[in-house]
């Protein structure tokens, strides 16, 4: 698959990107455990069918330790047995956040209030920081079919 935009070395992709990867790098920064942070990523790349983001995060999980298990187990989640009660909630909060337009309501208040009862207001601010920009990195990369699978653990810093 060719690209339909050439990103990185593009001059004005670069000058927008530079302000998603700091805003990603702030909400990494919050005390939400790495793993979620990782999982999150993983289940908005696959619900939007982000193959580049998926090359990235899945590689990232599994350079960082993450169980080959796990990773293998994000898109069946409800019926996994090795998530833990709080990565469920935001593995639920970053469906229902991924899929805003296919549900009226967007976020339910049970989805809201599972997350709350695991994460306190940083972590939730981080955490639905995240969810919105994989969604908008999974958007760029899906409209403009960036190739997946040459990605390196680290590669982009």
């Amino acid at each position: 698959m060719d690209a339909r935009l050439h990103l990185i070395g593009n001059p004005i992709a670069g000058k927008i990107l530079k302000h998603f990867v700091a805003a990603a790098k702030e909400a990494a920064s919050a005390a939400l455990p790495a793993a979620t942070q990782e999982l999150v990523k993983i289940r908005a790349s696959q619900i939007n069918g982000c193959a580049g983001c998926l090359d990235m995060h899945t590689k990232d999980a599994a350079h960082a330790g993450e169980t080959s298990v796990r990773l293998n187990l994000v898109a069946t989640w409800r019926e996994a047995t090795v998530f833990t009660e709080a990565e469920r909630a935001a593995l639920e909060l970053t469906e229902q956040g991924t899929r805003i337009a296919d549900a009226a309501g967007g976020v339910t208040d049970e989805a809201w209030a599972n997350a709350a009862e695991h994460y306190d207001e940083e972590q939730l601010t981080a955490l639905v920081s995240q969810i919105a920009l994989i969604n908008a990195f999974n958007r760029l990369n899906v409209m403009t079919r960036q190739p997946a699978g040459d990605y390196q653990p680290g590669q982009f810093g």
